[in-house]
Order: C-alpha cells, then sequence, then structure tokens
C-alpha cells in the first residue's frame, strides 16, 4: 500500500496513468494488427490563458526521460523556448512532435501532456512576474498551495521562469542551489516576542543566510521594522511585510511608510521584501512603491495551465488531420532577433523572417531518435538565463 497518492516513475512511463480510451484503443489497434502502423503526432497549443501573448515551455526534460526505451523519434523545441498560440499568419504552432509505431506510443498521450501543461504554465506566470520585477529578486514561495510531490516541479518551473531562489528544500535541490527563505510567523509565536525571535534567529543561523525579519506579526509594520532595525543594526538585511489580506489596506502606501521611517532613521541598506497573495499586477504597483524583493507563491504554483493537445497528423506519411487541425509534419522557423515564427511544411526551404528580413532558425531539434536521447539537456540555471534573455525582447 502505498502512502501518498501519486504515481511512480515507472507507473508514469509504462501509461499507467493514461486515460482508459488510450489503453482500450492500444488493444482495438493490436487486435486488428495495427499497432505497428506509423504515425506523426504533434503537440499545440490552443489559445493561451488569460490573454497571454507567447508561453514558455516547460517540461521538455521530463519528456526526454518519458520516451526515453520507447522506439518512437521525438522533435520539440529547446527547454525554455517561447512559444505562441500561431504563427505570424494565424497558423497553429507545434512544440513537439513524436513518429513512429502508433501501438507503441499511443499510452503516453496522458503523461505527455501532464508534463508540459502545467509546467508551461507555471513558467509562463513566473516569466511575466519576472518581466515586471526586472533585476528585483522574486522568490518561489508556492509549494505549501500544492500537492507536496509536485514541489520540486512547481519550484523548478518558477525557476525556469526567472525567478531568482525557492523557497523548498527539494526545490532547489532539482535546480542546483540553496533555498532561500526568511521566518514564519510561528517562530515569532513561539517566543512570544518579536525581538527575542529576531535575535535568535541572528545568533543562531549561519552567517550567510541573510538577516530577514518579519514584521507584522503583534504590531504595526513600521513599528515592527524600526524595531528589527535598532535591534539588528547592521547585521539587518531586510525586512518582510507579509501582511494578511484583510489588513492591507493599500499596501503600496505601506510600502512607502516603512521605507521613509527606515530611511530617516539611518537605515538605508535595509531592503524591503514583500509577500502574500502576489501577482503581475501587485509586483509592479508595489516594486513603483520601492519593494525591492518579493515572495510569489499561489499565482505561480497555481498558474492556469496551458491547454497542450497531441494529434496524428500523418500516417503512415500520407497527410491526415481532424477538423480545426493542419495535416503535414511542420517545421516552426523563428527570427532569433524579433521572435516571430513561421510555420512550414518540413521540407519547406528556410523562410526570411517576415519583419525584419532577417534569416530564421529551425526550433524543432531532435530530442529522441529511435528511443535514445540525443539532445543535450541543459541544467536549470542555463535554461533560466535562455528565457531571460528572450523575455527582454517581448512585452507581456
Amino acid at each position: 500500500m502505498r502512502l501518498f497518492h501519486c504515481a511512480t516513475d515507472e507507473e508514469i512511463k509504462k501509461g499507467k496513468t493514461t486515460d482508459i480510451y488510450f489503453l482500450r484503443t492500444k488493444q482495438i489497434i493490436e487486435a486488428k494488427k495495427m499497432d505497428k502502423v506509423r504515425a506523426l503526432a504533434e503537440v499545440t497549443p490552443g489559445r493561451l490563458p488569460s490573454e497571454w501573448p507567447w508561453g514558455i515551455l516547460c517540461g521538455i526534460e521530463e519528456e526526454a526521460h518519458l520516451f526515453e526505451g520507447c522506439n518512437v523519434n521525438v522533435y520539440a523545441m529547446p527547454e525554455g523556448s517561447v512559444f505562441y498560440h500561431a504563427d505570424h499568419r494565424g497558423v497553429r504552432e507545434p512544440v513537439m512532435f513524436i513518429e513512429g509505431p502508433y501501438g507503441d506510443f499511443c499510452l503516453l498521450e496522458t503523461p505527455l501532456l501532464g508534463l508540459i501543461c502545467q509546467a508551461s504554465g507555471a513558467a509562463t506566470r513566473a516569466a511575466r512576474i519576472k518581466k515586471i520585477a526586472g533585476e528585483k529578486n522574486v522568490i518561489a514561495f508556492g509549494i505549501r498551495r500544492m500537492y507536496p510531490a509536485l514541489s520540486p516541479m512547481l519550484d523548478r518551473a518558477a525557476y525556469i521562469g526567472g525567478f531568482d531562489g525557492v523557497s523548498s528544500l527539494s526545490g532547489a535541490k532539482a535546480i542546483g542551489t540553496e533555498p532561500v527563505g526568511t521566518m514564519p510567523h510561528a517562530l515569532i509565536i513561539a517566543f512570544g516576542d518579536q525581538v527575542k525571535a529576531w535575535k535568535a534567529f541572528d545568533e543562531v543561523m549561519p552567517p550567510d543566510v541573510p538577516r530577514v525579519a518579519l514584521v507584522d506579526t503583534y504590531f504595526d509594520e513600521k513599528a515592527e521594522s524600526i524595531m528589527a532595525a535598532e535591534a539588528l543594526k547592521d547585521r539587518l538585511y531586510g525586512v518582510r511585510l507579509d501582511t494578511p489580506g484583510s489588513r492591507k489596506g493599500n499596501f503600496a502606501e505601506l510600502v512607502r511608510e516603512v521605507r521613509w521611517e527606515l530611511d530617516v532613521r539611518g537605515f538605508q541598506h535595509v531592503k524591503i521584501f514583500v509577500s502574500g497573495g502576489l501577482d503581475e499586477e501587485s509586483v509592479r504597483v508595489l516594486s513603483e512603491a520601492g519593494a525591492e524583493a518579493f515572495g510569489v507563491g499561489t499565482s505561480v504554483s497555481n498558474a492556469p495551465t496551458v491547454d497542450f493537445a497531441m494529434d496524428i497528423i500523418e500516417l503512415e506519411g500520407k497527410l491526415v488531420a481532424k477538423r480545426g487541425k493542419l495535416g503535414g509534419k511542420k517545421q516552426v522557423w523563428r527570427c532569433p532577433k524579433c521572435l516571430v515564427d513561421t510555420v512550414q511544411l518540413f521540407k519547406s526551404p528556410q523562410p526570411n523572417c517576415p519583419e525584419c528580413g532577417g534569416k530564421t532558425q529551425p526550433m524543432l531539434k531532435p530530442l529522441i531518435e529511435k528511443g535514445k536521447i540525443v539532445a543535450k539537456l541543459p541544467k536549470p540555471s542555463e535554461i533560466r538565463q535562455y528565457v531571460l534573455e528572450q523575455i527582454e525582447k517581448l512585452s507581456i
């Protein structure tokens, strides 16, 4: 008996997390000797959530592991790539395609989609928030709102999307960094005194852990910020405002007040860290008010999923497609300068950028060949840098 209701790696790879109609499909095509028919299936996004103009593709490393050992070829955009619902002409663009005997991969459609739908939604929301925050630090605080088994995936997606750090132990391990955090209200309450708690943190934690005091447990945030600064002086790195929604009022004005009171007392070095229900708009407003770092939780961990779908578009080399889909193996050509895409049949000539006239690059690249991973799987830090370079050229 398993302790937690989550699938194992083996169950996912064997198709045990698929929908029943794919299992029945496999049984039928095997009975009719059709399971070795070569199919080509592409993965495309539907309309992006909340009218997002672009998304960030996340989960490709896991797709590589899903299809490793499966007798198929897989082409995909590199992880962290910007993608669009459609190219500049309105042609829906694939982010991945799979080709091989359909019976060998039909059970994997459900996990294939699940590996990128949620992760890409979280990475996209993170990228949008980081775009607004700019050089200011943004930390992922959202794992407590989601199923625990998902914490490495969600923190990895937030980091790939551009966040500067993550709070969870498992998430930090997944991305190869140290976890980042401040202190909980529980620590303050355990001591029954803010100053005692702040000083205990300072005494026990190693020097490389920034001293960020939580300043909204018992008193006014402004008063507690002054208390923390006077208690820890130069050792205080920052104060965190995590005011509950019922008491926020004008959060931006509160940030301005705290900044003023710290500055006039000579504590200009103390940074203001804000958290609690933050999203794109609140990060923009609070950044303008003087907040210097952000702890963002549920808006990323519970970001809307991207509605990817997989559709068969060729059988034995013949063009096929259901209504609303376009038949034929395709390539997405992208201008590296403008990030404008053109979708064409795979063997069509390389197009020029429709905006600047420059050369384009193919985005769908080999990931799996006959069951073997052939692509370099970059480190999360490398993917994150790739994302940051792309979103510099985009607006939200």
